[in-house]
């Protein structure tokens, strides 16, 4: 191979590499907001430069802003302002999903409900139950909930991160130190058989793991799109939860392998 063609096969591996990336930094800051160059060059292990080219190319096609040091996401404003969240996609299966999880609480239960598009479905439709006890990262949820005069909504302290409207941080994980709750509807980026559950940055997995550890019975919910899927952080395998809620898009190969897991799979169409 002569210089010029290995230099061009170079190239051409340099973008192969760099477009999952920067998939994946787009899916950092829809979930944090926004991020510096620093945390994000090190989180993927290259250099500030690449980064700030990622950046460019990003700002380039309208989804962030970059400002010294670091970058936002362009639809935090409008997003806050209607109180809506940021993965509005496969919407019918998220709500056939809420609609089976939503099913699965009784009345007078103390629950723990994480944020996500998902776990907003099944808060949509615990309004009839009465006398529940609800535990909530996300704002939305809680003013979903808050409405009910005979529901108990608490609520960790914490930093607020706008694409997800919730809170986070140590005080938020220091908050579940102190709660024990019947059920955990836990939302997640990615399942997968082996690298178990994943997300795209490494904010929330300390407080993921103090809501599973104030839990009996961890319900994680997952469109099928998510099965399979990898994400930038691993929370940890599919021993951390006991029970799938998903759709009927997931492989009936793939649902019997997490059963033989040790893992109850819930299939809502």
């Amino acid at each position: 191979m002569d210089a010029k063609t290995e230099n061009d096969a170079s190239e051409s591996m340099v973008g192969l590499l760099s477009e999952p990336r920067r998939r994946r930094i787009l899916e950092w800051l829809q979930e944090e907001g926004s991020a510096r160059v620093r945390e994000l060059a090190a989180a993927f292990h290259v250099s500030e430069a690449t980064i700030r080219q990622d950046l460019e190319r990003l700002e380039n096609e309208g989804f962030i802003t970059r400002e010294h040091g670091g970058a936002y996401l362009n639809s935090v404003a409008p997003q806050i302002g209607t109180m809506t969240l940021h993965h509005q996609e496969n919407m019918d299966k998220k709500r056939k999903i809420g609609a089976l999880a939503a099913g699965l609480v009784k009345d007078g239960e103390t629950l723990i409900l994480d944020a996500g598009t998902t776990t907003t479905e099944i808060a949509m439709r615990l309004t009839n139950r009465r006398n529940l006890t609800l535990i909530t990262n996300a704002l939305n949820i809680a003013i979903i909930l808050g409405a009910v005069p005979t529901f108990a909504v608490h609520m960790p302290g914490g930093q607020f991160k706008s694409p997800t409207l919730s809170l986070s941080g140590d005080k938020s994980v220091e908050y579940f130190s102190n709660i024990f709750a019947g059920k955990l509807f836990l939302a997640t980026a990615g399942v997968d058989l082996e690298a178990g559950l994943t997300y795209p940055s490494f904010a929330d997995l300390q407080l993921k793991e103090a809501m599973i550890k104030a839990t009996a019975h961890v319900y994680l919910v997952a469109d099928s799109t998510k099965i399979g899927r990898s994400s930038f952080t691993r929370l940890g395998s599919l021993d951390v939860i006991q029970s799938l809620i998903t759709d009927d898009g997931i492989p009936d190969r793939v649902a019997r392998e997490f059963e033989r897991r040790g893992v109850e799979v819930l299939v809502a169409s």
